[in-house]
């Protein structure tokens, strides 16, 4: 065990460190709520909320991608908060070259630079929880090499804790959401994340899910190269996609119907969504085809959860308010009022209202550089409202990516300003779903690659 390996062994010493610098960001957001809550002492909202971003920002890590997601769950945080959070950029600084050496030794021995014909001694790209080599290897394959930082699962443990604060603060001072599942959600997600192989296993069920999409396109994992610390897989070449901001408009609509044929074809025929629609996982071809990339936040439904998507759009349809409940249920929401049942067609409405007219338009628009911001204050202020007398809302689990995705998405879509008859490409992909054909096809694809359904 080398020395710099021994804080991901016993992490107590790295975490107390976390804990301070963490808890004094936290304390401080604590007692201007509290201030404000009972004191009276007012606090202006949108400062403190980029105060709070700057200090998260500076910390780096886990808590910086936990800021990230929560900015797009609207029902998680005040829509001041998300604001400011929604602009966290995964861009911690990578680790020196001495340092990747010893780190590189202690995942594939002593002689690994010689598993190389070249290595890039500067990191291709720096993440929250890691960063991205490019190499050459013997045959002349060129490869990415992600190296995962070390006190990652110290980090992430104490993150989460004070996440569980964050959350208390807020539940004290805004009861419209009950964001037990969230933690949990956040926390079971992240926890996969440290864990390479599996994220080996995630790449090679999307090669299989997507290998009949000739718009999207999979990196290939290099097992003797890889451990539960270090994922070796195949250099795909590409362009940012906001690199197409200006191109024809024929373009970026190809462009963006890749994008979603690649995230919802998993999903619609395997219960499979990734889970980081993040504009560093994905890149784009000279052809328009699409290169999906980083599949650690991976998400695996059960077929009766995406029946209750497929449900809620007929309810929305058709006005069928019974069949909204029955899918709000399915999904895992409990004890409903009518008020907040209403409440949250709202937002259902707005997620799904691009596939809803049978036309060709844009997604939508961004209220102020975020997607479904305004929607989601109305949507949020509505429930804090009835929560005085029904109790706040439970969010499940299960929804908590699914949003995260379709707001991701939409904003990509935003971006490249497409217009797409939305209503018939999902129209089309969920003509003849059947959850029982789909619980066989996701056990299927899941066996292959040594996966569990559920897990």
């Amino acid at each position: 065990m080398t020395k710099e390996d021994q804080p991901d062994r016993d992490g107590w010493g790295a975490r107390a460190m976390r804990y301070g610098r963490v808890s004094t960001t936290m304390a401080g957001l604590g007692a201007r709520l509290f201030g404000e809550r009972y004191l009276g002492i007012r606090i202006e909202r949108a400062d403190h909320a980029r105060q709070l971003m700057e200090a998260l920002g500076n910390l780096k890590g886990p808590l910086m991608k936990i800021g990230q997601i929560l900015s797009t769950i609207p029902e998680a945080l005040p829509p001041e908060y998300a604001r400011e959070l929604q602009q966290l950029q995964s861009n911690a600084p990578p680790m020196g070259w001495l340092f990747v050496k010893r780190r590189m030794k202690t995942e594939l021995g002593a002689d690994w630079q010689a598993r190389f014909q070249e290595f890039g001694q500067e990191a291709a790209a720096a993440a929250s929880l890691g960063q991205v080599h490019k190499a050459v290897l013997p045959d002349g394959r060129s490869v990415a090499c992600k190296l995962q930082y070390p006190d990652m699962q110290s980090a992430i443990q104490a993150d989460l804790t004070q996440l569980r604060l964050i959350f208390s603060i807020y539940e004290h001072y805004d009861k419209s959401i009950s964001t037990r599942h969230i933690h949990e959600e956040l926390a079971e997600r992240l926890y996969e994340e440290l864990d390479y192989e599996r994220e080996a296993r995630h790449t090679r069920l999307y090669a299989n899910m997507l290998g009949q999409e000739p718009g999207v396109h999979v990196p290939e994992v290099i097992p003797e190269l890889s451990t539960q610390r270090l994922l070796t897989s195949t250099w795909l070449e590409g362009r940012k996609i906001l690199d197409y901001k200006e191109v024809a408009a024929e373009d970026k609509n190809q462009i963006a119907l890749n994008m979603f044929r690649a995230w919802y074809v998993p999903l619609y025929y395997y219960g499979i969504i990734h889970g980081d629609p993040h504009l560093g996982n994905y890149s784009v071809r000279e052809d328009l085809s699409i290169n999906l990339l980083d599949f650690g936040c991976v998400r695996i439904f059960p077929a009766r959860f995406v029946g209750g998507v497929i449900d809620l759009y007929h309810a929305l349809m058709h006005d069928n308010r019974d069949l909204a409940v029955h899918a709000y249920e399915t999904w895992g929401f409990t004890g409903l009022s009518s008020e907040q049942i209403d409440t949250l067609n709202i937002w259902a409405r707005f997620l799904y209202g691009p596939i809803m007219e049978d036309r060709v338009r844009p997604i939508g628009h961004a209220d102020g550089a975020v997607y479904g911001r305004d929607t989601a204050q109305a949507v949020h202020a509505k429930l804090r409202e009835i929560s005085k007398q029904s109790g706040g809302v439970k969010v499940p689990r299960e929804f908590v990516f699914m949003d995260r995705a379709a707001l991701g998405l939409g904003s990509v879509f935003i971006h490249l300003n497409a217009e797409v008859n939305w209503f018939r490409v999902f129209n089309e992909m969920i003509e003849n779903f059947s959850a029982v054909e789909m619980d066989q096809r996701q056990r299927s694809a899941l066996q292959q690659v040594g996966l569990e359904a559920g897990k």
